[in-house]
């Protein structure tokens, strides 16, 4: 409800009126991660008191954005969450939404509200650098253990370093370690434009996700029915040749091809005493 001794003339529909109020700010030195200054579901930040349009996305930083949600989503375990333009408070006068988050899933054990985020990304052209580092440097003043920025441009990743007040390049050729996440994160497939399948795949068979290991599982015993088949077609054949019963390539083929278990069998049974590779396959007094 908005509190009606406040003057909401001229003051745009984005501003939230309805949280951030003078009894939280008399709880806590910083306001609550939740607590609003700009209205949810808008494109607008609020950066030092100033309310940001945040402009939609255009190639190639749109699908470089979706390729970072899946490879967080992929590297993550259960204990944390991975969020989307989630909008976190960072000071009095700032409330921005980093790319994307990972947080823990548990909710904050005082507040029962979201816990902060450990970590945070931002995709970013070379030229809005310096307005990311304003952004990543009060994400980590607030409590965010680590901030990466992917530029696009130059094909690089970069961690924020407080002890220095900048950016610092990472080894494309590394990962990044964290307690948060479930598999190191590889560098490499966050600065190239590819699809980011593979890394994604080695994430889930890594980390064990069930549905992989039933895929796997799936393909162990195809692979070991398969090999079982293809001994029992040898043997058909091996027999075959020691009683000089000739086989064109088509017979040959037709044998190492059958997967069935039993026609195997019959055909093995058969090939000890068949007159010829006509016979073999004669099923006619079945």
């Amino acid at each position: 409800m908005h509190s009606p001794d406040l003057d909401r003339s001229g003051v745009p529909p984005e501003v939230c009126w309805g949280m951030s109020s003078e009894a939280s700010r008399a709880r806590s030195a910083l306001p609550a991660i939740d607590d609003r200054l700009v209205e949810p579901e808008t494109r607008y930040e609020m950066h030092d008191g100033e309310l940001v349009y945040v402009s939609p996305a255009d190639r190639p930083h749109a699908s470089r954005h979706l390729q970072l949600c899946a490879l967080i989503e992929a590297h993550t375990g259960p204990e944390v969450e991975a969020a989307c333009d989630q909008l976190t408070r960072t000071s009095e006068t700032d409330d921005a939404a980093p790319d994307v988050s990972v947080y823990p899933d548990d909710p904050h054990p005082e507040t029962g509200g979201r816990q902060l985020e450990e970590l945070a990304f931002e995709v970013v052209s070379t030229e809005s650098l310096s307005k990311a580092a304003a952004k990543a440097a009060k994400l980590v003043g607030r409590g965010v253990r680590r901030v990466f920025a992917i530029d696009i441009e130059r094909s690089r990743a970069l961690e924020w370093s407080a002890a220095l007040g900048a950016w610092r390049e990472l080894d494309a050729a590394g990962h990044i370690d964290d307690p948060a996440l479930a598999v190191p994160l590889p560098i490499d497939a966050l600065i190239h434009n590819a699809k980011a399948d593979d890394a994604v795949a080695r994430a889930l068979a890594a980390k064990h996700n069930p549905v992989f290991e039933s895929i796997r599982s799936q393909d162990r015993t195809k692979s070991r029915a398969e090999g079982k088949a293809e001994g029992q077609a040898e043997s058909v054949i091996s027999i075959l040749e020691t009683r000089g019963i000739v086989l064109d390539s088509a017979d040959r083929t037709r044998i190492l091809d059958e997967q069935d278990g039993a026609t195997l069998v019959r055909w093995t049974v058969r090939a000890v005493t068949c007159p010829d590779i006509a016979a073999l396959f004669d099923d006619s007094s079945q």
